[in-house]
């Protein structure tokens, strides 16, 4: 993972935190994550950790649970063990054999994504 632009946050195993979570670096969750979190950095998540939570950050690397959409504006791995129930928006997306993704995914990036809803709000409109 590539260092953010401030120091780095770490969520431990155990630790349970609600609410939002805004950081200019890096995030690593371990535990528990229930509201908002947004880094101008990077996040990683455990294997353990459950996030039920709408996600924006830099680049990301997931091995547990998130219950929510995700924002990657980079790269987006989804390991093996993660399981993913909500939206994707990312540039570039990497899912190992046996990852679970319930949801919609889109790839190009943020502006992409909001032109194709654009596009098919229009298509909607037209008929």
């Amino acid at each position: 993972m590539a260092k953010g632009t401030g120091p780095e946050t770490i969520i431990a195993f155990g630790v349970r935190l609600e609410g939002d979570l805004l950081a200019e670096g890096d995030i690593v969750i371990e535990g528990e994550v229930h509201g908002t979190v947004k880094t101008k950095g990077d996040l990683r998540i455990g294997d353990q950790a459950l996030v039920e939570a709408n996600i924006e950050a830099t680049n990301a690397v997931v091995s547990g649970e998130i219950r929510g959409n995700i924002t990657v504006h980079g790269k987006l791995e989804l390991f093996p063990s993660s399981k993913m129930t909500g939206d994707v928006v990312t540039e570039v997306l990497a899912i190992g054999p046996g990852a679970r993704v319930n949801g919609t995914i889109n790839m190009g990036g943020v502006e992409t994504a909001k032109g194709g809803k654009k596009r098919a709000a229009e298509a909607v409109n037209e008929s």
